[in-house]
């Protein structure tokens, strides 16, 4: 939602993307409260179902509402993940990695 209609249209030209300015949940800082793959999505418990619908659907793939790091909302910090694996902070409990 901060991004300039320059910037956005540079990204789009460089990543050849079409660029959807959003929030998850109320944080601005979208790269660290989601971790997206080709496969899925998860956001941190307490968005908005709507919301999540919402990335669903602009995204064609299915999100998950969690924590990482015993509890932390921040998802995007703590979880590094590709098509074929999925790293976790070392403090995420096994509720969370379910």
């Amino acid at each position: 939602t901060d991004l300039d209609t320059e910037t956005v249209k540079i990204v789009e030209d460089v990543l050849r993307v079409q660029v959807h300015r959003n929030a998850v949940g109320d944080q601005v800082l979208v790269g660290s409260y989601c971790t997206i793959t080709n496969k899925g999505g998860i956001v941190p418990k307490g968005v908005d179902p709507e919301q999540i619908q919402e990335l669903a659907t602009i995204l064609g793939v299915p999100f998950v509402a969690g924590t990482v790091n015993n509890g932390s909302p921040m998802v995007g910090t703590g979880i590094v993940a590709n098509d074929s694996a999925v790293f976790c902070g070392k403090d995420t409990t096994q509720g969370e990695e379910a």
